[in-house]
């Protein structure tokens, strides 16, 4: 196990945290950082300079790069942990044959907005990566509490779960269980549209609902959600999961999720563009929501509440009008 070479694809808050978790039983990993003043940082001061600044790493167990070829060519498995809308633009440089051979597990939770593809379907289809060299990493864990080290949990998705189980085995330590599944199609949707649904909560938030109706608006999303990994690919699956439900409910109602805050500040009455400047982070609700409701023309599942957040962001409905009618369709 300690010689498989893995590569951290991105620098986010997210990656930083995975990233830790890797080298807890591994005694190297590869780093892909866009930034040479980035990898300088951190070379100087142990510390990623931008994300989760308070955690420590032994920077002699890392091998940086800024070339995403050469951290390819130099590894095993690929864990990619950036934004989607920027995936395509940091991957265009890559060839079929440099992806040949490689296990890649997306850490994404978000839609390719150029190809309208979750990421397993856009490496699929787009560099031919076989579905059996593809996985998932998903669950209700937000990057700021496995750097404190509070317990978490994360699901290994692969359609080859002994791909699966060398990441989940290695992903296991003190403070992180993880479970292996071979449902990469409903987890990964179920975690692209997780983010719609905080927004959602968050837009409520804003507009100053309370928890007795965000209670009721995400066990309608839950339910929403099933209906659609149903219908894109029916399997025999358990959306009670911490996979689906629990990942749902960390990012509906916690301080750390982004799409919420998002969310918020749109009911708050930010405009889109303002809610973006305004934020640091990348909030995946954003894109997916106009990829699901695409994807959705050919589904035709009754999806309400993305309905709703594809009207406010995309159709400029006015907020409190599109939130009061998605309120008479719940139960």
């Amino acid at each position: 196990m300690k010689s498989l070479r893995i590569a951290m694809i991105g620098s986010g808050s997210w990656a930083t945290a995975l990233a830790k978790l890797f080298l807890n039983n591994t005694s190297t990993i590869n780093w892909f950082i866009r930034k040479e003043e980035d990898i300088a940082y951190f070379n100087s001061y142990k510390t990623n300079p931008r994300y989760l600044s308070g955690v420590e790493f032994e920077t002699e167990k890392i091998s940086f790069y800024t070339s995403l070829r050469e951290c390819v060519k130099n590894s095993d498995y690929l864990v990619l942990a950036i934004p989607s809308a920027f995936l395509d633009d940091s991957f265009s440089l890559l060839t079929e044959s440099d992806l040949k051979d490689k296990v890649i597990f997306s850490a994404i939770k978000g839609i390719v907005p150029q190809h309208n593809l979750i990421v397993g379907e856009y490496l699929n289809k787009v560099y031919n990566v076989p579905l059996e060299n593809i996985g998932v990493i998903t669950g209700p864990c937000h990057a700021e509490e496995v750097a404190l080290e509070k317990l978490s949990y994360l699901t290994i998705a692969s359609i080859n779960t002994a791909n699966a189980q060398i990441l989940s085995d290695i992903l296991n330590c003190r403070y992180l269980k993880s479970t292996v599944s071979d449902d990469i199609y409903g987890t990964e949707f179920s975690a692209v549209l997780k983010n719609v649904i905080a927004v959602a909560g968050g837009i409520c938030h804003g507009l100053g609902y309370g928890d007795n109706f965000l209670a009721v608006l995400v066990s309608n999303a839950i339910q929403e959600i099933k209906r659609f990994v149903d219908a894109v690919h029916p399997i025999d699956r358990d959306i009670k999961a911490s996979a689906y439900l629990g990942d749902l409910l960390v990012t509906a109602y916690s301080q750390f999720s982004r799409n919420r805050m998002f969310g918020t500040m749109l009911g708050k009455g930010y405009s889109v563009k303002q809610a973006q400047l305004e934020m640091n982070m990348i909030a995946e609700g954003y894109y997916a929501v106009k990829c699901v409701y695409e994807i959705n023309k050919k589904y035709k599942v009754h999806m309400p509440i993305t309905d709703a957040v594809y009207n406010i962001i995309y159709q400029s409905k006015d907020v409190r009008k599109e939130i009061a009618q998605l309120t008479l369709l719940l139960s």
